[in-house]
């Protein structure tokens, strides 16, 4: 046992510099209690599990800088650094930056799905759908209670009374919420219905933390958003709020209630663009008519139109040679024609193989098929000799090949 006998704060002192150098830099997850901020910013807290606590001081700088509203209770990840209070004669944990516990892994995992899909192409402008100029059906995805749908509805109803809307309920935030949105996604691109085909999808929710909003940060509602054909609003939380299902949407909406407006055209606009190209056709239609009558009056004033008889004697005339016309016409097909039947005949004379055996040839069959060499014949064999005036039934008695 040594024989040396410290000081107090020579034993504070070792132990300060040992602990300091062990503990540089480390990550503690722990539940927050006896949280105290003080009139000069600095805050003092607790870090505690089931077995053990240790204290913790975040300084004014590092607290205005981590965005935070720390309370007794809540579970968080503090990094910094050990220090020894040598007045107080304990250690405590300096912490230089704070996260709410699990924030850090979800964001983490938001990260490296933003990756993968913007590797993928998911969030490529070019393959963005155009959304219809006046769409009949709207297919709206979100929970059927709360403001959004009837929000939703309010705003298509005043703009554009016309449009069709067709709700399917989902959950919009929990376990079960993702695999619903999908469901939905999934049901507007394939509906067998014709009334439940939608032209334009909108995927909605309210505001929300960001835990609420988890389910649309998830991979297979990116997919179903991507994979669909037919065009997809994302209209997810507030303006501030920023979901990769609003990024992998062919358009994003601040809100619920932008998305029902961008959805549909406003039908005071539109009445008066129809009433702006009516107007403009008229004007083109009497500008034509006023075309045609000077053409007519020209007309009514040429040569041509002063001397019909003139014209209708020539029109006899040209249709009094027509039946002799016509008739040459036949006459020289029908001479041109006979030529080609008489070369034909002579070709198809020449071909038919009965002109062939009447110069002292035949044809063997065997079994029903023709045969053109002795290979094919093997004694008793009974066979067939078509010659140009009949038939012959033989049996084979003897065979010599070369």
């Amino acid at each position: 046992m040594s024989n040396i006998v410290f000081s107090v704060s020579e034993l504070t002192a070792q132990i300060k510099t040992e602990l300091e150098q062990l503990f540089p830099l480390v990550r503690v997850k722990g539940e927050i209690s006896n949280f105290k901020r003080h009139g000069s910013g600095h805050s003092y807290l607790t870090l505690k599990d089931e077995h053990s606590q240790i204290p913790a001081v975040i300084w004014k700088n590092t607290g205005n800088r981590i965005g935070i509203a720390l309370r007794d209770g809540m579970e968080i990840i503090a990094e910094g650094r050990l220090e020894v209070y040598p007045p107080a004669g304990r250690y405590q944990l300096i912490c230089s930056s704070v996260t709410e516990a699990g924030k850090g892994q979800q964001q983490e995992a938001f990260a490296l799905l933003l990756r993968k899909l913007a590797k993928a192409g998911y969030f490529n402008p070019e393959r963005k759908r155009k959304l219809p100029r006046i769409p009949r059906t709207i297919g709206i995805i979100t929970s059927p209670t709360g403001a959004v749908i009837e929000d939703m509805g309010n705003v298509i109803e005043r703009r554009f009374p016309a449009a069709q809307i067709l709700l399917y309920p989902v959950k919009v935030q929990g376990t079960d919420a993702a695999r619903d949105v999908v469901r939905g996604i999934d049901y507007f691109n394939s509906a067998a219905n014709p009334r439940h085909r939608a032209d334009i999808v909108i995927v909605a929710r309210g505001g929300g933390s960001t835990e609420d909003l988890q389910a649309f940060n998830e991979e297979i509602v990116a997919d179903a958003i991507y994979r669909s054909s037919l065009p997809v609003i994302s209209a997810i939380g507030h303006e501030t709020d920023i979901t990769i299902a609003d990024m992998v949407a062919d358009l994003r909406a601040g809100t619920p209630s932008i998305a029902a407006e961008l959805a549909v055209p406003d039908r005071i606009e539109l009445l008066n663009t129809i009433e702006n190209l009516m107007s403009r056709q008229r004007t083109i239609v009497l500008s034509k008519l006023d075309g045609a009558e000077m053409e007519i009056d020209s007309l009514q004033n040429s040569y041509a139109f002063n001397r019909p008889l003139m014209q209708l004697q020539q029109l006899h005339e040209q249709l009094d040679r027509v039946p002799e016309q016509l008739a040459r016409s036949v006459q020289r097909k029908w001479v041109q024609k006979a030529a080609e039947f008489t070369l034909f005949n002579q070709h198809l004379t020449l071909l038919d193989y009965r002109k062939t055996l009447e110069r002292g040839y035949a044809l063997v069959k065997k079994g029903g098929q023709f045969i053109t060499g002795a290979c094919d014949l093997e004694l008793s064999d009974r066979t067939e000799i078509l010659f140009h005036d009949g038939t012959v039934t033989t049996t084979v008695t003897g065979k010599s090949l070369p």
